[in-house]
């Protein structure tokens, strides 16, 4: 390891890297050497630093999710001061439409969460980190991925990193590493020097696969908070409180309570049935985007990824993203016919790389070992249900250790619904007894 005022951590999904970057900073800042953090990460993660960090963090801090209006970022970010070790966590996006501001508060230490987001040296946001981490102390990339279409990939995460690695200008960086040719010798034909960018870029890199990290266990679980967009929240609240009363007055079975908790399952999943059309009607975006972000993160890493959904227009929502991303999938749900095609293409044709099925169609007898990731878009009451559809990927012929990402919308029945699932039982024993805690307390008015 050469020394650095920077450090790439390239660890695989699952492998710990928030740990890892979250002990790192601690040491910095019980060194006096950082007071002001930023990190900055997909909008679909944003939320996942402020759970690690109450999990894992054993020193004084604030911490801040830079969300809302511009005014209202500014005025988040300007608000944190004090001694304690003061983090403000913002989205890509925002990153760069705040450069101006996030200067002025000047950060010791910058974290940029999946770094392959900066990877295009002529994007927005790769200029406004690289103005800002050559300002900062001390920087820090978190991917499994750093290298996702060619080595060249290399070069803008590092710039923002250290810059004294691989230099400031990309032009100097591609003749050295790249071979050109074709019309008007602009097109990267080939690569050469590969060991001297292998060495450079390592010589500050921590790698972790899960081959590697052998006390992994065979099964890890992971939570994705997301939070309602303001809109939904409002249309969520208000039918639970009237799902609530209509129970508190009315005779309590089990039919009755799961029919009112399916209702609000469907609005965190992002859709409501219109009583008049018997229509979907969409009024939520936020799972299909931290989806996009999981999908982004397993197609960089080459590898193929699992969907399960409970509802029709979810799996719908998600067929259509990944149409327009042009990724091919495979698809199963109660009316698709041809399941053991469907199966066959996802094990055994490389160029389709997600599956989508739904819960109560995919639960049992599918062998989907092509991948070792899967994500619970929505979750069954059903606990054996929950159990079958993990058990699609860590089957034999899986050779990887598995991960289970779990996208759960804040202070909603799915908090409820994982909460029972991880303690291996299903809704319908709660739903008679206990009913009443199914539902959140402000609206049991």
């Amino acid at each position: 390891m050469r020394k650095s005022k920077s450090v790439a951590i390239l660890a695989e999904m699952g492998t710990g890297k928030t740990l890892i970057s979250i002990g790192i900073v601690g040491e910095l800042y019980l060194q006096k050497e950082i007071n002001k953090l930023l990190i900055v990460a997909p909008l679909s993660i944003t939320r996942v630093w402020e759970e690690e960090f109450n999990k894992f963090a054993d020193f004084e801090y604030q911490l801040k999710v830079l969300e809302g209006t511009t005014n209202k970022k500014v005025e988040t970010l300007r608000n944190l001061f004090g001694n304690k070790l003061q983090v403000a966590v913002v989205n890509y996006e925002s990153c760069w439409r705040l450069e101006k501001e996030i200067a002025s508060w000047s950060p010791d230490m910058i974290v940029c969460d999946e770094s392959s987001k900066i990877k295009n040296p002529q994007a927005k946001q790769s200029k406004a980190l690289h103005r800002l981490g050559k300002k900062s102390k001390h920087n820090i990339i978190l991917t499994g991925t750093p290298v996702t279409n060619n080595p060249l990939d290399f070069f803008s995460q590092y710039k923002f990193l250290d810059e004294d690695i691989f230099g400031g200008s990309y032009y100097s960086f591609r003749a050295k590493y790249a071979v050109m040719g074709g019309y008007g010798n602009y097109q990267v034909i080939g690569y050469k020097n590969l060991q001297e960018l292998t060495e450079k870029a390592h010589s500050v890199a921590f790698r972790i696969t899960k081959k590697e990290a052998l006390d992994l266990p065979e099964q890890v679980d992971v939570t994705r908070y997301v939070e309602l967009e303001p809109t939904t929240r409002r249309i969520y609240n208000n039918l639970e409180k009237e799902s609530y009363a209509e129970l508190n007055n009315g005779e309590i079975v089990a039919p009755n309570v799961l029919t009112k908790l399916l209702r609000l399952s469907q609005v965190t999943g992002g859709y409501i049935k219109d009583e008049f059309t018997g229509m979907a009607e969409e009024v939520s975006s936020v799972k299909i985007y931290a989806l996009e972000d999981i999908v982004d993160e397993c197609i960089d890493a080459n590898k193929k990824l699992v969907v399960f959904a409970r509802f029709i227009p979810e799996i719908d929502a998600i067929a259509r993203m990944l149409r327009k991303k042009k990724i091919e999938y495979a698809l199963i749900r109660g009316d698709v016919k041809d399941r053991a095609g469907e199966v066959d293409k996802f094990q055994n044709d490389p160029n389709v790389k997600v599956f989508i099925g739904q819960l109560q169609t995919t639960g049992m007898g599918l062998t989907l070992t092509a991948a070792d990731t899967a994500v619970f878009y929505s979750l069954s009451y059903n606990f054996a249900d929950y159990e079958q559809a993990k058990a699609r990927i860590h089957r034999i012929g899986q050779k990887n250790n598995c991960t289970y990402i779990h996208l759960i919308a804040k202070n909603t029945i799915d908090e409820k619904v994982i909460d029972a699932l991880s303690k291996k039982k299903n809704i319908a024993d709660l739903v008679v007894d206990n009913w009443r805690s199914l539902f959140n307390k402000e609206n049991q008015s």
